[in-house]
Parts: structure tokens; C-alpha cells; sequence
């Protein structure tokens, strides 16, 4: 049972709680890496390569967190998981302030990684379930709000303190700020119920159409990454730009606030397969226009799209693969996390391999925007496969 603090009901408690988690592990732990990258390659001796890696270390934290979570089995040990991520991602955040050693900050980014598994899937499904189980609507557009709110909110920090602070005071600075969402987080997030509703009986997809799904959602998984780990030092990087990069990244976050919430209405329009090919081109878009264009302008409007589909499309899939294992979503929903993962922890070194050969960001761009082209082809494929085996969808 959910007290009534701070004067709210339950219902929106325990949605809260989850979009401070949200901030708290992705938008601090992980996100604010995005913004400080630049500052980190002009204030220390950290360089585009190294810079890479540590971004491919906070996303192999991420996969082992993953990975650890498809093998859990116990509610208990699940919110106890989650409360422990909440810890480190607050630790993880104040400790890179405290070194400039590149081993101690790859270990960082690796536990900061592992933690952001609290926010994008335990109090996922921690929020799902406890609205499930009192009779209300599942809000996963609504806590997914979360990974907008987790860009806007420490980046605005940033760009106010930016000025003021040297790079490890800033880092400091974002975990001690991470507090104000690690106690609703932890306060008000409910433990999950032990007794999980039964499901009617449901023919769900073969391999084949998940295997699709898998190669799609890897795809999604190296276009985000790409984007969400360099594109402030991209836009630093432009003549025209520069200064401009934060602010940018700020933006950004706000258009992925309503983001997941908007994409559920467009999927309930046109179909979630078609919502999802239409996510895809934008994202590919978004990509595309720091390629042929300085213009402050388009850059801002490119920075719009990606922040108004990243999210969507994480909540397009995982509701999307939801639907068509409502026996144990969980697992599917987990199968694809994994896909992701592993493409978020193999591209950040690939581009920053590129990156130092050519000189630039620009190259793994194109490396983006061709797997993106990719993922679009293997959504198709699911929507023929659909329309020729004429699978049925169903709501959790």
C-alpha cells in the first residue's frame, strides 16, 4: 500500500516514481555523459578514441544488466536489484569527478550502465504491473516520458553551470542533483505484487518473425546510439555550432518528452508496424541532415526529430513484441533488449575507431544511416510476414 504523499494518489505516485527513476539512471547515469563528452575531450586528456570506449563500457554495464534481469526470476530480488541500481547510479555519477584515471572511468560507466537497467525496464515493468493489477490503463507512453524529461532536465544543468564549473565539478554537481530523483524513485515506487494475472490462450509468432524483430531492433539500437553519444560533440564540431551543442541536447530532450504517448495514438492509426517504419525513416532523417547541412537551423530541426523518436521507437517495439507474447512478455520483451544492447555496445567503439581515422563524427553518421536503412527493410519484412500469415494482435 502507497501512502498519500505529497498529496497525490497512488495511481500517479507510482508513475512518478518510475519517470524519477528514469532520470535518475538514463538521464543522469547514462545520458549526461552526451553533454560532458566535449567538455571532457577540451579539459582532460581524454581523446575521441577513449572517448568511445568509455561510452562502449557503459553499454556493456547496460547488456549485463539486461542480461542479469532475464535470468531473475524473483519479484523480491528484482525490486532489490532496483533499489541497488538507484545507489550506484548516484555513485557512479559523483565518483568520475574524483579521477581521470581511463580505468576507473571505464568502470564507472560500466556500473553506470548496469544501473540504468532500473529505469528502462524494472520500473517498467514494476509501473505496468502495479497499474495492471488496480485496474488501470497500462502508461508505458506516459513513463517513457522519462527518457525525454532524463535529456532536458540535467542538460538544461548543464548548460547553466557549464560556464561556472570546470568538467569534474559539473560531474559532481549532476550526482549530487540526481538525489532529487533517487528518493521518489525509492520512496515511492511500490513493491511489486507476487501474484501475476493469468492470460487467455494466444497463438503467438515463430521464430521466424521474431528473428526479424531481433535484427530491427539491433538496427534501432546502433542509429540511437550513434546520435545520443556523439551528436553534442558533432554539432561542437561545426563552425557554425559551435556553442550550440548543449542547448541543442537540451531541445532535443523536451521534443521526447510527449514523444512515447504520441507514437502509441499514431500506431493505434495507421498500425504498429507502419508506426514503427515511419519512426525509422524520421530517425534516418535526423541522421542524415548533419551530413549535408551546417545550418543551425536544420541541425536544430534534425536534433528535434531524433528527440521526438528514440523513445517512441522503444516504446513502439517493446509494447509491440508485448502484444504478441502476452503469456511472458517479459521474456520477449527481454530478447530484444539484448539485440539493442549488444548493438549499443559494439557502435560507440566502432565510431570512435572511424572517428579517429577520418578525423570526425561524420563517418559513423553514415554507418548510422545505413543500418538504419537496413532496419527499415526488416520491418517491412515483418509487415509482409504479418499480412501473409495474417497474425492476430492482442492488448496486455
Amino acid at each position: 500500500m502507497i501512502t498519500n504523499r505529497f498529496s497525490l494518489s497512488p495511481r500517479h505516485q507510482v508513475i512518478l516514481a518510475g519517470i524519477c527513476a528514469l532520470i535518475l539512471t538514463v538521464g543522469i547515469a547514462r545520458f549526461a555523459y552526451t553533454p560532458f563528452l566535449p567538455i571532457m575531450l577540451n579539459e582532460t586528456s581524454l581523446d575521441t578514441l577513449s572517448g568511445g570506449w568509455l561510452a562502449t563500457f557503459n553499454y556493456i554495464g547496460y547488456l549485463s544488466g539486461v542480461v542479469l534481469i532475464s535470468f531473475l526470476t524473483s519479484l523480491k530480488t528484482k525490486f532489490l536489484f532496483y533499489r541497488i541500481n538507484l545507489i550506484l547510479a548516484v555513485l557512479s555519477t559523483v565518483l568520475m569527478a574524483v579521477t581521470t584515471d581511463i580505468i576507473l572511468w571505464s568502470i564507472l560507466r560500466f556500473i553506470g550502465g548496469l544501473s540504468s537497467t532500473a529505469g528502462i525496464i524494472l520500473a517498467a515493468g514494476f509501473v505496468m504491473g502495479w497499474l495492471k493489477q488496480n485496474g488501470y490503463k497500462s502508461a508505458l507512453g506516459i513513463h517513457f516520458s522519462g527518457l525525454g524529461f532524463g535529456i532536458a532536465i540535467p542538460g538544461l544543468v548543464i548548460v547553466l553551470i557549464t560556464p561556472y564549473f570546470n568538467w569534474a565539478e559539473q560531474w559532481l554537481i549532476m550526482g549530487i542533483f540526481g538525489i532529487l530523483f533517487f528518493l521518489p524513485a525509492w520512496y515511492l515506487m511500490p513493491a511489486p505484487a507476487t501474484q501475476q494475472a493469468p492470460t487467455a490462450d494466444f497463438a503467438a509468432p515463430n521464430n521466424k518473425w521474431m528473428r526479424l524483430m531481433i535484427a530491427a531492433y539491433a538496427c534501432a539500437g546502433v542509429g540511437y546510439v550513434i546520435s545520443a553519444t556523439f551528436i553534442v560533440a558533432i554539432l561542437e564540431g561545426m563552425p557554425s555550432l559551435t556553442g550550440h551543442g548543449n542547448l541543442i541536447w537540451v531541445m532535443l530532450g523536451v521534443a521526447a518528452i510527449p514523444s512515447c504517448i504520441i507514437w502509441d495514438k499514431v500506431a493505434e492509426r495507421i498500425g504498429e508496424t507502419w508506426a514503427i517504419i515511419a519512426a525509422y525513416s524520421i530517425i534516418l532523417l535526423s541522421i542524415l541532415i548533419p551530413l549535408f547541412s551546417e545550418s543551425l537551423l536544420f541541425n536544430v530541426i534534425g536534433a528535434l526529430l531524433f528527440g521526438a523518436t528514440f523513445a517512441g521507437i522503444v516504446s513502439l517495439m517493446l509494447v509491440y513484441v508485448g502484444h504478441k507474447f502476452p503469456h511472458n512478455p517479459a521474456k520477449a520483451m527481454a530478447k530484444l533488449t539484448i539485440s539493442y544492447g549488444i548493438a549499443q555496445l559494439i557502435a560507440p567503439a566502432l565510431a570512435g575507431y572511424l572517428s579517429t581515422l577520418t578525423g570526425n563524427y561524420l563517418s559513423a553518421l553514415w554507418m548510422a544511416a545505413a543500418v538504419m536503412v537496413t532496419g527499415i527493410f526488416f520491418v517491412w519484412q515483418i509487415q509482409r510476414f504479418e499480412e501473409k500469415n495474417q497474425l492476430p494482435s492482442a492488448n496486455l
